[in-house]
C-alpha cells in the first residue's frame, strides 16, 4: 500500500497540483464551501484532498451536479416531500454519495 503523499505524487506531481484540481472540481455546483478561510486547503491532508478529489470526480461523472445527486438519493429512498430534500442540501458532498451508495444498497 503506498502512502498519501507518493500517490499524490504519482497521480499530480505535487500538493500544490492536487489542491489545483481540486478547486477546478469544488464548484458551486458540486461542493458546499466550508473550508477554513484562515487555514485554506493548503492545510488539509493529503489523504482527505485525495478522498475529495475522488468524491468530487465521481459525482461529477455519474450525477453531474450535488441536486442530481439529490435528487437520485430522493427517487432511490421513494421520498418526495421538501423537508427531505432541504435537509439533504445541507450535507457535505462526501456524505452525500456514502447515502446514495447505502440506499441503493438497501434497494
Amino acid at each position: 500500500m503506498t502512502s498519501p503523499l507518493a500517490r499524490v505524487k504519482e497521480q499530480f506531481g505535487s500538493k500544490e497540483d492536487l489542491i489545483k484540481a481540486v478547486r477546478s472540481l469544488a464548484t458551486e455546483a458540486l461542493f458546499l464551501d466550508r473550508v477554513n478561510d484562515d487555514k485554506g486547503l493548503e492545510r488539509v491532508s493529503n489523504q482527505k484532498l485525495l478522498h475529495l478529489h475522488a468524491v468530487l470526480t465521481e459525482v461529477k461523472e455519474s450525477f453531474g451536479s450535488r441536486d442530481k445527486l439529490i435528487d437520485a438519493i430522493c427517487e432511490v429512498e421513494k421520498r418526495k416531500d421538501a423537508g427531505y430534500r432541504e435537509r439533504l442540501a445541507r450535507w457535505s458532498t462526501p456524505r452525500l454519495l456514502d447515502w446514495h451508495k447505502s440506499a441503493t444498497a438497501r434497494a
